[in-house]
């Protein structure tokens, strides 16, 4: 990716950037409900970009991405809003596609390292492959409620395995 250049403004100290990049009136027809953990952030994009073809698209990341959505365990109300805004998002911005996309150790083989924050906080005493284990419950009931009411979006879930040697494998756990 190209860092755009910085446009200097004379006299105005309060702006530190101006973007050559250009805000676009069409809205990204594509959601991706991902983890905010940033050490995922190229291996993610280059994933969306070449594999997928993904160029544009709107992000909502919080810790535990998808997770987030499932309404078991003890945070409730975290689902509830978490649902609540990824319901404004498929209908105010007309979302075709949501990606839900986990993240975690390959299963046998990842550093444990790589375990989603989250799910390690909601249940520390859990391994790794019962961390994805949960993931994968998690997701098919997301997919069972969350998006009971939008029959015409199509959603994709994947998980983003970190390999022994670091690289970054997608898995398509989207249900056929």
């Amino acid at each position: 990716m190209t860092t755009p250049a910085a446009v200097p403004l004379a006299g105005d100290a309060n702006i530190a950037y101006v973007s050559d990049c250009r805000w676009s009136v069409q809205r990204p027809r594509v959601l991706v409900i991902a983890c905010s953990d940033g050490r995922l952030q190229e291996a993610v994009d280059d994933f969306l970009q070449n594999r997928l073809g993904i160029l544009d698209y709107d992000r909502l990341y919080a810790p535990g991405g998808p997770g987030a959505l499932a309404s078991g365990g003890f945070e409730l109300l975290r689902s509830d809003a978490f649902r609540r805004d990824c319901a404004f998002l498929v209908e105010a911005h007309g979302v075709e596609q949501v990606l839900l996309l986990f993240h975690g150790p390959a299963p046998g083989e990842g550093p444990a390292l790589a375990t989603c924050a989250d799910y390690h906080r909601k249940a520390p005493r859990k391994t790794p492959d019962e961390h994805l284990a949960q993931q994968e419950a998690d997701a098919a009931e997301i997919l069972r409620s969350a998006f009971a009411r939008h029959a015409h979006v199509q959603v994709l879930v994947y998980r983003a395995e970190v390999l022994s040697d670091h690289r970054v494998r997608f898995v398509d756990l989207t249900p056929r």
